[in-house]
């Protein structure tokens, strides 16, 4: 009988626990969901195996925008060397004012498989 006992309480204890963490955790924003909310105007760039979501990305001249880089399958991260801009790791947002007009590249910077070296796209700022 005690070990029937001590295996309801345990069994008990957990399920409280668990009740407990699912009530009281809330999932912290990340800093590109943040900017979002902010209302901060984004770059979005996402990146998956071996390319980008879009061939091209538009910016205006003088405009400042949070550039932010979402994983959508792998782990990569952009590089626009002409810009000073590089972007991976834990750092996938960064502010920037696009202020030289210009066609530059945005290439991937973190090794991600056989199609690495393809993994290119084109920011236009205008």
């Amino acid at each position: 009988m005690y070990k029937w006992i001590m295996s309801v309480l345990f069994f008990g204890a957990c399920a409280f626990g668990l009740i407990f963490l699912m009530v009281s955790s809330k999932p912290e924003k990340s800093e590109n969901e943040a900017a979002a909310e902010a209302g901060k105007p984004q770059l979005k760039i996402t990146a998956s195996n071996f390319k980008f979501d879009q061939a091209e990305y538009k910016v205006k001249k003088g405009e400042t925008l949070q550039v932010v880089v979402k994983n959508s399958e792998g782990v990569h991260g952009i590089d626009i060397a002409q810009l000073g801009i590089s972007l991976s790791g834990k750092e996938l947002s960064k502010e920037v004012t696009f202020d030289k007009p210009g066609t530059y590249e945005i290439m991937c910077n973190v090794p991600c498989g056989a199609g690495h070296v393809n993994m290119k796209a084109k920011l236009i700022v205008e």
